[in-house]
């Protein structure tokens, strides 16, 4: 353990003179997504407060705004734990995303669409893919439907999405074959993306659409065995 806080005091530098609970927020919602805090994982304030050199008030704001975020659940009498997803959240989580996502590609309006970002992410995946790194594919996954998000052109679902593609990161840290998770997804991703080149949103949105109603199977399939099964 002695260790993971000094690698988490490597993030110190990220603070900068005003450390506030939301930089933070940022950094633990960061180690959260990446599997640094797994989901059940109780978060010690002595030890990550004194990792990042931040009060302990600070760091339970930071705390709390997390819980707000669902990353992370308060305990009585036993601490703040890092949350252990339920079917049901899965299920919630996929059901935002398809009410989100699918409405930023019906309402982007007349083409061409400003894709470059999106195109990025894409290119990102296969690169990951080419080279058997199925971590960062999954990573360039999330990329995709960020800036799939992002072509929306509002902070306010930015900001709302980034939260579920957080929390959704919570789920996939239970799927022992990452391949087998997000491969099937980066030739779709490409299809989105061509269709969105190509000017047809309601092509585009129907490809998401049954994307996001295969992945959510996909995921549960293994998620009820790996938690609801425990």
């Amino acid at each position: 353990m002695a260790e993971q806080w000094g690698q988490l005091a490597d993030d110190r530098a990220l603070l900068g003179r005003t450390s506030t609970a939301e930089r933070v927020s940022d950094i633990l919602r960061s180690r959260i997504a990446e599997g640094y805090f797994p989901p059940g994982t109780r978060l010690s304030e002595d030890s990550i407060g004194g990792a990042l050199g931040v009060s302990r008030n600070t760091l339970r704001e930071a705390f709390r705004l997390l819980t707000h975020e669902r990353l992370l659940v308060h305990e009585l009498n036993r601490g703040v734990f890092v949350r252990v997803l339920s079917v049901a959240d899965v299920e919630d989580i996929y059901r935002t995303r398809a009410l989100v996502e699918c409405a930023v590609v019906r309402g982007l309006g007349e083409p061409p669409y400003a894709l470059d970002r999106l195109a990025g992410a894409v290119a990102e995946g296969e690169s990951a893919a080419r080279e058997s790194d199925w971590k960062s594919l999954g990573t360039a996954n999330f990329h995709f439907h960020r800036e799939l998000v992002a072509l929306a052109r509002s902070e306010r679902t930015d900001e709302l999405m980034r939260s579920v593609f957080a929390e959704l990161r919570l789920a996939f840290h239970h799927v022992d074959h990452p391949r087998r998770l997000h491969e099937p997804y980066l030739a779709r991703n490409r299809q989105i993306l061509d269709a969105l080149r190509a000017g047809d949103r309601t092509g585009a949105e129907e490809l998401l659409s049954t994307y996001l109603a295969d992945s959510l199977e996909r995921v549960l399939e293994v998620y009820r065995h790996r938690v609801d099964g425990q």
